[in-house]
C-alpha cells in the first residue's frame, strides 16, 4: 500500500498559530530579546508597587532567557517560530514556541493565545499529550515552552514508512483516539487533528506519539452550538461545513487518520478546496477499491462508524477504544496514570495547611480559567447531585484509563473530601485537581496567605492557624503543631510568606524555583 497522500495536496482552511517542528538550520538565529522589567522579589509583593502586566497573559513581563537558552529554529507558522531551547539550571532540552505580539494584531487573537496558553495548562500531564513547562511574556514576543519531541510529524513517518500493517495502524490510533477521549472528557474540543500536529517523541520505530498543537481547540461549553470553520481541508467534518458542530468533529478527523493509515489516500479528495467539501458533503466512502478488499472487515467497521455523516450516530472516543480492532493485542489493557490521577496524588500527600490554601485559591479562580475542570466535574457527577460519591470517583477514573484498587480509590476520595462529608463537592474537586501552573501566579499566593494573616502582620501565628482551621475541624493543637514543624523552617514560631510559597511549591513535579 503505497503512499501517496504528499503534504502538498493540504490545504488548510484556518491556518494553526503552531510552527512545524521539521528541523531546519537555514534560518537565522532568534533576535536578542528585549529588555524586560525583572519582578521584584521580597517578603510580601509591594502593594504599593505596580507592577508591569504583559497585554497577552496579563501578568508580569518576563525574560525568558534568565531560564532557556534559545537555539536553532525549528519552524515557523502564521504567528511566530518554534526554537530548540535549553533549560540553564538542568540542561535539559525543550522547545519554545515564541509567538509575535505584533502579529496578533485582533482581539481575537490574543484572546486565541490565551487560550491555547490555558488549554495547554489543563491538559499537560494526559497520555499522548505534550508536557507543557510554562508561558512566559516580553515586550515582543509570547514564549509557549513545552517537551521537545524530536521524532518528526506523524505525517512524516507515514510518507517515510510508505505503508502500515494493521497492527501498526491500529497502535497509532488508538493514541490518537486516547487523545481525543481524554480532551473531551476534560472539557476541550480540539478542532484541528491531523497528521502534522502528532510528533513522535523520538526517532525509535516504536516512540509514543504526542499532540502539539492546540491553538484552534475550545474549551466546551454546554449547550453551545460552534458554528466556525476551522481546521485542515482533508480532515474536516461536515458538520462544519453546515457550520453546526460540536465534539464529534474530532472522532471524524481521527477517521480520517485511519483511513490514510491504511490506504495512503484521504477519503474524500479533488484538486481543489471546493470539491474536497463537496466529496465530503457527499459522503461516498470508498472502501472497495484496492487496497480495501485485503484490509480486515474490523477495521472497516471502526471507519464506517467514526466517518458517519450525522455526527449524533456517530461513535464516541470512548466508545471507539472498546471496539474489537483497537482492543486486539492486548495494548489498551496497558495501566495509565491520568493527569487527574497523578493530580490527586500529589494531593493526598499535602498537609492539610496546603490543602486549606487549594482551597482559598479555588474559590477564588475565574471560572473562565477553570471551564476544562468544570466539565471534567460534570462528566464525573454522573447523577447531577453537585457532588462526587465514590461509585462516581472510581467510575470517573477508570474512563481516563486508570487501574486502581478499590482501598487506591478510597485513599484518593478521602484526600479530596476535606470537609470528611462522604462526597467530593465542586470547590474541593477543583482544589484536588487544579494543576500546579495556578501555583505560578504571585496573585493567587497572596490571596491564601492573607485568608490567613487576618491581621496583615506578615506571618501567620499560631492562633491565626487555629482559627482557620477549625472551621475544617482541624484545629486540634497536634495538627497546627505538625503544620509548624514542616512550614515554618526558620523556627521563629510562625509562617513567613516565603516560607507559605515553599510549601505550595513543594511537591509540585518539574516546577521551576525561579519561575517567580
Amino acid at each position: 500500500m503505497g503512499i501517496c497522500f504528499t503534504k502538498k495536496r493540504e490545504i488548510p482552511i484556518v491556518s494553526s498559530s503552531d510552527g512545524s517542528m521539521s528541523p531546519s538550520t537555514t534560518r537565522p538565529p532568534p533576535p536578542k530579546p528585549a529588555q524586560t522589567i525583572p519582578i521584584q522579589q521580597s517578603k510580601l509583593p509591594p502593594s504599593n508597587v505596580p507592577s508591569v502586566a504583559g497585554s497577552v497573559l496579563q501578568k508580569p513581563l518576563v525574560d525568558v532567557t534568565q531560564f532557556y537558552h534559545l537555539d536553532k529554529e525549528l519552524g515557523r507558522g502564521q504567528f511566530g517560530i518554534t526554537y530548540l531551547c535549553t533549560e540553564k539550571a538542568t540542561g535539559r532540552k525543550f522547545a519554545c514556541k515564541s509567538i509575535s505580539k505584533r502579529k496578533l494584531t485582533h482581539k481575537a487573537d490574543i484572546e486565541d493565545v490565551r487560550r491555547e496558553v490555558l488549554i495547554l495548562e489543563h491538559l499537560t500531564g494526559q497520555p499522548n499529550i505534550v508536557e507543557f513547562r510554562g508561558a512566559f511574556e516580553d515586550h515582543q514576543n509570547v514564549h509557549l515552552v513545552m517537551e521537545l519531541c524530536s521524532g518528526g510529524e506523524l505525517f512524516d513517518r507515514i510518507i517515510a514508512k510508505g505503508s502500515y500493517s494493521e497492527r501498526a495502524a491500529a497502535d497509532i490510533i488508538r493514541q490518537i483516539v486516547n487523545v481525543v477521549n481524554a480532551c473531551h472528557f476534560m472539557g476541550v474540543m480540539h478542532r484541528d487533528l491531523k497528521p502534522e500536529n502528532f510528533l513522535m517523541v523520538s526517532k525509535d520505530e516504536d516512540s509514543p506519539l504526542k499532540a502539539t498543537d492546540f491553538g484552534l481547540s475550545v474549551f466546551i461549553e454546554e449547550g453551545k452550538v460552534y458554528t466556525t470553520i476551522v481546521g485542515s481541508a482533508y480532515y474536516v467534518a461536515p458538520e462544519v461545513l453546515h457550520r453546526k458542530y460540536g465534539k464529534e468533529i474530532d472522532v471524524w478527523s481521527a477517521g480520517v487518520i485511519l483511513y490514510i493509515l491504511l490506504s495512503g489516500v484521504p477519503p474524500f479528495w479533488a484538486e481543489t478546496e471546493k470539491g474536497i467539501f463537496d466529496a465530503i458533503l457527499e459522503g461516498d466512502l470508498d472502501l472497495r477499491s484496492p487496497p480495501w478488499p485485503q484490509i480486515s472487515e474490523s477495521a472497516k467497521d471502526l471507519i464506517r462508524k467514526m466517518l458517519i455523516q450525522d455526527p449524533k450516530r456517530r461513535i464516541t472516543a470512548a466508545e471507539a477504544l472498546q471496539h474489537p480492532w483497537l482492543r486486539e493485542d492486548g495494548a489498551s489493557d496497558k495501566p495509565i496514570d491520568s493527569a487527574v490521577f497523578t493530580r490527586m496524588k500529589q494531593f493526598r500527600a499535602m498537609n492539610k495547611l496546603k490543602k486549606l490554601a487549594l482551597k482559598v485559591i479555588a474559590e477564588s479562580i475565574e471560572d473562565e480559567d477553570i471551564k476544562g475542570l468544570t466539565q471534567m466535574f460534570k462528566n464525573m457527577d454522573t447523577d447531577q447531585s453537585g457532588s462526587i460519591t465514590y461509585e462516581e470517583l472510581k467510575e470517573g477514573l477508570s474512563k481516563l484509563g486508570s487501574k486502581l484498587s478499590e482501598a487506591e480509590v478510597r485513599q484518593l476520595m478521602d484526600a479530596a473530601d476535606v470537609d470528611q462529608s462522604g462526597t467530593i463537592d465542586y470547590v474541593e474537586f477543583i482544589t484536588a485537581t487544579m494543576h500546579r501552573h495556578r501555583l505560578d501566579k504571585e496573585e493567587n499566593l497572596y490571596k491564601a496567605f492573607q485568608y490567613f494573616d487576618n491581621d496583615g502582620s506578615g506571618f501567620i501565628t499560631r492562633d491565626e492557624l487555629r482559627h482557620a482551621m477549625t472551621d475544617y475541624g482541624m484545629g486540634d493543637e497536634a495538627t497546627i503543631s505538625e503544620v509548624l514543624d514542616d512550614v515554618d523552617t526558620d523556627k521563629d514560631g510562625r509562617i513567613n510568606f516565603d516560607e507559605f510559597v515553599a510549601m505550595m511549591r513543594r511537591g509540585t513535579h518539574e516546577t521551576n524555583p525561579n519561575q517567580r
